[in-house]
């Protein structure tokens, strides 16, 4: 097979695809080039469809290989296991464009996965994976309606940077993953250091328009590398079916709908549902495919009928106006021993947040492509199967929670101090105790209460809003706080979280083949207007941080010390720290720059600590009390360690006014004895006298 390129420029860097020399027998493949960074996309997928396939099963997988970087794996077994939280993220970040571009009843299994082969430290391979998973699935034989591509944007000094290298990454105040087509966008994922809806969209256009010149790259190169499509049969309705069960059954679906609650109303639909599949079984004779097309029916039903009822009629199914709320409270130290908490609760949804803080142990070590680095914040999402009324669940968090709790970390984390501000490690976990939409969102005001309240100085109160979308024929409307059913139902999930001051976070994610810029800027306009009503009501149950940390929070002290004496401090093995901790019961962090953090409950134990460091470092002189543990007994004295590993002398002389003639008869090593310094020689040599 021929070797096939093409290639581009962007940012001043070379940029190519290239396809037939590896990989050969998956239905796409491509090996994609950024400078020095190379990934390599496959696209796979099924001709014949299973039996009774009745959703589409798209899987991407997004593989990081250590010797991309020169690295081997930090594991026990020294090789690649499970992805990563970022990896498993990235490959939502790839499957979110994707999706929507696939034939409306397409059932095919599909397989598309992303190698990073080698990564230079500069081009991340994030956006690179986008366009190659696009360009894999364009050239091959799946029926793909792409191109889409990805790129990044920063906000450096007042300026927008398209692909910003690591030294902009260190100084941006926005970080924003947009893909799209050349028609419209199609995901958005950002975080962002309080900027405004103004900057947002400016840079969503910028962003844009980058992503034109890759789509454009991919269209030349399916023409010189593109296979001709499967002829497949899709899955369709049946039209006569469609028109005699909407004759029959379109008005009991609509009282459905209405039913208040969301447990009575899905009740209400699934009632509907059963009665349409018993109507097909007794007319058509048990025929299969006939009871499966009903089934089929009953979606397109449900969904023309909530679509029309909100787009023409501007009636939502539980009464709402379009841009009003569901009904909110918060609450706050509802847990009375965590050292933060708070619980809140818009219509249907609900999250318990929970704040914990810590000491320098408890960071979290990312370890990927880049050089491995420690987290001090970080917050867990969990949704148990209880939530949503079902029964069972699966151990441990699926890409679903980890996306959600990585959104809702990231909003949350332009407020949160600085290590020098305040020093603890903190964690927030957000257990998700029932849900309608947008669980998400509220983590996010769960866990800016909960903080607020465990007396973390954030910078502002956070709040989070899903807004919706809902199109039909040429109209539409946006919807305010979309609950379960508009989201299932709906063509977007547009989650925006920020203060009164801007945006932190922003995710977007769409079911059609993309959204306009105007649609964005009134999505952007009106998701602020709900944030401020939430962050209203937050702020009226607790307007400010917390002065007092709990009761049964550590507390933490910080010292500086010089830098050059840390290892002395630290000693061999770490012998004088350990010693240290080991007597006064407190946890020791050493951070670069000489910064010692002293963490414990008990504030005299981390006082006694202190005094102890500071003496350590403190040059002895003439009339320091001590107390020294007796390390060794000899005829003509006792050698005392008087700090950890500092000893001196307390001369046989000078132990007691009475004669002892063998001290071992009076003292064991290990005993205690209180002492003052009588001199410090010109060597340094102590020698000390009884107290």
């Amino acid at each position: 097979m021929e070797k096939k390129v093409v290639k581009t420029v962007v940012e001043g860097v070379e940029f190519s695809l290239e396809t037939g020399w590896v990989a050969k027998q998956a239905n796409g493949s491509v090996w994609a080039r950024y400078g020095d960074t190379i990934v390599l996309a496959t696209a796979v997928g099924k001709l014949e469809v299973k039996e009774g396939q009745d959703f589409f099963p798209l899987t991407v997988d997004y593989s990081e290989k250590m010797y991309a970087s020169g690295r081997i794996p930090g594991n026990f077994f020294k090789r690649e296991g499970r992805p990563s939280t970022e990896a498993t993220l990235q490959a939502r970040l790839i499957d979110r464009p994707l999706r929507p571009l696939f034939p409306e009843g397409f059932m095919n299994d599909v397989h598309v996965t992303v190698n990073v082969l080698s990564y230079d430290g500069v081009h991340h391979p994030e956006m690179l994976a986008t366009v190659a998973a696009s360009a894999a699935l364009g050239i091959s034989t799946i029926p793909f309606s792409g191109p889409v591509a990805s790129v990044i944007v920063g906000y450096v000094d007042g300026a927008y940077v398209v692909n910003p290298t690591p030294e902009d990454l260190e100084k941006t105040k926005l970080y924003l993953s947009i893909a799209g087509t050349k028609d419209a966008i199609m995901m958005v994922e950002a975080g962002a250091d309080r900027i405004s809806e103004e900057v947002m969209l400016e840079a969503l256009k910028i962003g844009h328009e980058a992503v034109k010149k890759l789509v454009a790259l991919q269209e030349d190169f399916i023409k010189v590398a593109g296979k001709p499509k499967w002829n497949v049969v899709l899955n369709e309705i049946n039209k006569d079916l469609y028109t005699e069960i909407k004759n029959k059954f379109v008005n009991d679906l609509k009282t459905a709908i209405k039913t208040s609650g969301k447990l009575e109303k899905y009740a209400a639909i699934d009632a509907v549902k059963a009665n349409i599949v018993n109507y097909a079984k007794e007319k058509y004779a048990q025929d299969e495919k006939i009871i499966s097309q009903a089934q089929k029916v009953f979606e397109k039903l449900e969904s023309e009928e909530v679509r029309s009822s909100i787009v023409k009629d501007k009636l939502r199914a539980d009464g709402r106006g379009l841009d009003e709320l569901r009904p909110i409270t918060c609450e706050i130290a509802v847990l009375p021993r965590v050292h933060g908490s708070a619980l809140f609760t818009r219509g249907e949804t609900q999250s318990l947040g929970t704040v914990t803080l810590g000491a320098g142990k408890d960071e979290v070590l990312v370890d990927g492509l880049d050089e491995a680095y420690k987290k001090r914040f970080y917050l867990h999402y969990n949704f148990p199967s209880f939530s949503v009324n079902e029964v069972g669940g699966r151990p441990g968090p699926g890409r679903r929670e980890i996306g959600h709790g990585a959104l809702a970390e990231r909003a949350l984390s332009y407020v949160i101090p600085s290590e020098e501000e305040f020093p603890y490690v903190i964690r927030v976990v957000s257990d998700i105790l029932e849900s309608n939409g947008s669980s998400s969102m509220a983590t996010v005001c769960s866990g800016s209460l909960a903080l607020m309240q465990a007396g973390v100085p954030i910078k502002e109160p956070i709040a989070g809003i899903a807004m919706g979308l809902m199109m039909q024929d040429k109209d539409y409307v946006i919807l305010t706080d979309i609950a379960g059913m508009e989201d299932h139902l709906g063509d977007m999930d547009f989650k925006v979280a920020g203060g009164k001051d801007g945006i932190t976070a922003l995710q977007m994610d769409i079911k059609i083949t993309g959204l306009s810029m105007p649609i964005i800027e009134k999505a952007l306009s009106q998701a602020k207007k709900g944030r401020l009503e939430i962050l209203s009501k937050m702020t009226n149950v607790i307007s400010q941080v917390n002065t007092e940390l709990s009761e049964f929070a550590p507390r933490i002290e910080t010292i500086m010390i010089p830098e050059d004496r840390v290892g002395e401090l630290i000693g061999p093995g770490g012998k004088n720290i350990k010693a240290i901790i080991e007597r006064t019961g407190v946890m020791i962090d050493i951070a670069d720059g000489g910064r010692v953090n002293i963490s414990a409950v008990d504030l005299k134990s981390i006082e006694t600590a202190r005094t102890e460091i500071i003496n350590f470092l403190k040059e002895p002189e003439k009339g320091d009390r001590y107390t020294g543990i007796i390390k060794k007994i000899t005829n003509f004295g006792l050698f005392l360690e008087y700090l950890p590993g500092k000893e001196g002398l307390l001369h046989i002389s000078k132990v007691s006014d009475e004669f002892i003639k063998n001290l071992e008869d009076k003292f064991q090593v290990g005993d205690k004895i209180d002492i003052i310094i009588e001199e410090v020689d010109n060597k340094g040599r102590v020698n000390f006298i009884r107290a």
